[in-house]
């Protein structure tokens, strides 16, 4: 069965789904997005991932393409018209159509939405942990802001898959920045978080937001600030956040086993509370 994609105020089959060669999205990535989980045809986190789009297109000077509950409308129709259980739901809006230039048109934007049917519940790496290198942070110094600039990540992710591991981690000035396509945590021999403070150098993640929350309620002891490859490596455990993975455990950095190698108590605690949180709350 054909996904039903929509694009600028239509709902059509993929295959007929077009945007064109001018989009300043395709020639100048100039485009920011966003990615909600769905589960039992729930979306999750809707209103932070909402709140964080219109900061982002803020930050760009970027026209909105509706409004919060238009859009809101739209991913329920997403979830109805593809029959989507479980998966996600990707949102792109570009700053619109215009012969290339550097200097922003005064045009409407593109807004473009697809899902994809994914096992986000009982994923295995939840389970079997990460394995994750180190390399250089090369992204541009605007990480906050939620831009499809995705080609440096996406070389991570090869670099990583090269070394036989699942995911890498992103250095800059000798200390983490962040995964991939994730925010990075690790867990002190103390059983203290410890995660990247915001700012430009990071984005500030939705589920992140969440699980600090949820841990501050479990009175498990927070620091934000940056960690060296170091300290993770001789952490009690470490793990990531994302709206697509939730809690992830990270078993081995660099080669270098974290803990006993199995998913840490902490990271697993997280993710069923996030799990059960997160669903009360879906729309």
């Amino acid at each position: 069965m054909s996904r039903i994609v929509y694009v600028n105020g239509e709902y059509l089959p993929e295959a007929e789904a077009k945007i064109s060669v001018f989009d300043r999205g395709f020639l100048m990535a100039d485009a920011v997005y966003e990615v909600t989980s769905v589960i039992d045809g729930k979306i999750l986190a809707f209103d932070g991932h909402a709140e964080r789009l219109e900061r982002s297109m803020s930050e760009l000077d970027m026209k909105a393409p509706c409004t919060i509950d238009e859009l809101e409308a739209i991913h329920r129709e997403m979830v109805a018209r593809n029959n989507l259980s479980e998966g996600l739901i990707y949102l792109q809006v570009t700053r619109g159509i215009a012969d290339r230039d550097f200097v922003y048109p005064d045009v409407e934007p593109s807004l473009v939405l697809f899902t994809q049917s994914k096992n986000v519940v009982d994923s295995p790496m939840a389970k079997t942990g990460m394995k994750v290198i180190s390399i250089p942070d090369i992204r541009w110094g605007r990480r906050d802001i939620k831009t499809v600039q995705l080609l440096a990540p996406s070389m991570g992710k090869m670099a990583a898959k090269a070394a036989g591991c699942d995911d890498a981690w992103l250095v800059e000035d000798g200390f983490v920045t962040e995964g991939t396509s994730n925010n990075a945590y690790i867990v002190t021999q103390d059983g203290t978080i410890v995660t990247r403070n915001l700012g430009h150098e990071i984005l500030s993640g939705i589920t992140r937001a969440a699980v600090l929350r949820y841990a501050a309620e479990a009175q498990i002891k927070i620091e934000e600030r940056p960690f060296t490859i170091e300290e993770a490596q001789s952490a009690k455990e470490a793990f990531v956040t994302s709206a697509s993975t939730f809690v992830w455990p990270v078993v081995e950095i660099d080669g270098k086993t974290i803990g006993d190698g199995k998913a840490g108590e902490i990271a697993r605690r997280l993710r069923e509370i996030y799990l059960e949180e997160s669903l009360k709350t879906a729309i």
